[in-house]
């Protein structure tokens, strides 16, 4: 991004410690609630809705899967409206729709219209996350751009865990519709007060319009780096089998012999508490370690974890959960704010296209989870995913490798 002839570029950005720095991390967190409570509000009660509706596991996972390829969907095109009004105003636009959308899914009388207002919802939701970490790397310090960039990952597993820790109890008690809507509920707090608390910008100065032509060149220029498409490949596989585990052990935890009640799975997601912890954790490795050592670590760490899911014992799988959720959030807030650091123009769609790469894979991976799932069982999921998981850190390792500059 280009700060202008104004005087705006003399300014450093907020700094650690600083009150625009916490505010900018709170509205964030705020921010994060608000969508990933949103997104995931299913995910919870996906026994619960696939019963209710008479449909299969993947059927029900699929409330899921298009809401993200919505976002998916979405998150090149709202990185080029927030290059002309500016980050805080697309952000906010984007998650006012939403929370309205969200609060009409409850109320939806068919699935397929259930569908399509998540659908629908998702798309709105394309409006935080990328915008998200550019708005990071141009108001806050370059010196702590990473560390907060993992406070941004890491308010984003609190809030996927508040959404779904609000839905599982509900929807028990009342039913999925009830779920939804009370997140909803919660979210729609959560934008209001990200609203209020959010800094203005100082260091942002509007794009002129590119054109279509512009704006194609801009992503082959991303297209053609390959430490970006590296970025962009562990996305895709590492997001699509962090979704694909939790979409479907909930449904391996409710049948024979665990027979756990929906209340009880739910709290599985209480496995998001070592995301957020690592995320944060990691961020600050990577300044003794660098990125890459960190990322790949993160990778192997969430693979060993994802093995002892493969256990017969219950303490063994939730075990094996939060080692598996650590290590991927881990990886995640590494990748995500790489992205930043690596594109010295076009950040917005450097990070869109690293959502882009995440939101597809979720949509893609956490569905087709489900067919091996159905058909071979745990093992087989779990297996598909270490799998998933080793090829990607090989290709961090090599394509990251020191001395390495793009081309």
């Amino acid at each position: 991004m280009s700060t202008g002839e104004t005087g705006v570029d003399k300014w450093d950005g907020h700094a650690k410690g600083s009150s625009g720095y916490r505010r900018v991390l709170i509205a964030l967190a705020l921010a994060g609630v608000a969508t990933f409570a949103q997104l995931y509000s299913t995910q919870a009660v996906l026994p619960i809705m696939a019963s209710d509706l008479r449909i299969t596991a993947a059927e029900a996972a699929l409330s899921i899967s298009l809401a993200t390829v919505g976002l998916a969907i979405a998150v090149l095109p709202w990185s080029f409206v927030a290059d002309r009004i500016g980050r805080v105003r697309a952000m906010a636009i984007g998650i006012a729709a939403a929370t309205l959308l969200g609060l009409l899914v409850p109320l939806a009388p068919s699935l397929p219209l259930l569908l399509a207002i998540r659908t629908l919802e998702g798309m709105a939701l394309g409006g935080i996350p990328a915008i998200a970490i550019a708005y990071l790397n141009e108001e806050v310090t370059k010196m702590h751009t990473a560390l907060a960039a993992g406070s941004y990952v890491a308010g984003t597993t609190l809030g996927g865990l508040a959404g779904r820790l609000v839905a599982g109890p509900v929807g028990e008690l009342w039913g999925w519709r009830a779920a939804t809507w009370a997140v909803s509920v919660l979210a729609t707090i959560s934008a209001i007060l990200f609203l209020v608390l959010v800094p203005k910008q100082r260091r942002f100065s509007p794009a002129a319009a590119m054109g279509f032509r512009g704006a194609l060149r801009t992503l082959a220029g991303h297209a053609r780096n390959p430490r970006l498409l590296s970025l962009y490949l562990q996305a895709f596989l590492l997001m699509g089998g962090f979704v694909a585990v939790y979409n479907y052990l909930g449904f391996r935890l409710h049948a024979e012999p665990f027979a756990l009640p929906a209340s009880l799975v739910s709290l599985i997601f209480v496995a998001y508490l070592s995301g957020t912890l690592s995320s944060r954790w990691a961020a600050g490795l990577t300044t003794r370690y660098g990125r890459r050592n960190v990322l790949v670590s993160g990778i192997a760490i969430m693979s060993a974890g994802l093995a002892l899911t493969l256990a017969g014992n219950l303490p063994a799988i939730l075990a094996g959960l939060v080692i598996f959720t650590g290590g991927f959030f881990a990886a995640h807030s590494v990748g995500s704010g790489w992205t930043g650091a690596i594109a010295t123009t076009g950040r917005a769609q450097a990070a869109s296209l690293y959502n882009l790469s995440y939101y597809l894979g979720s949509s893609v991976i956490g569905w087709a989870g489900g067919l091996a799932f159905q058909t071979f069982g745990w093992q087989a999921l779990a297996g598909g995913v270490i799998v998933l998981s080793c090829t990607t850190a090989a290709v961090i390792w090599v394509v990251h490798r020191p001395g390495r500059r793009a081309t």
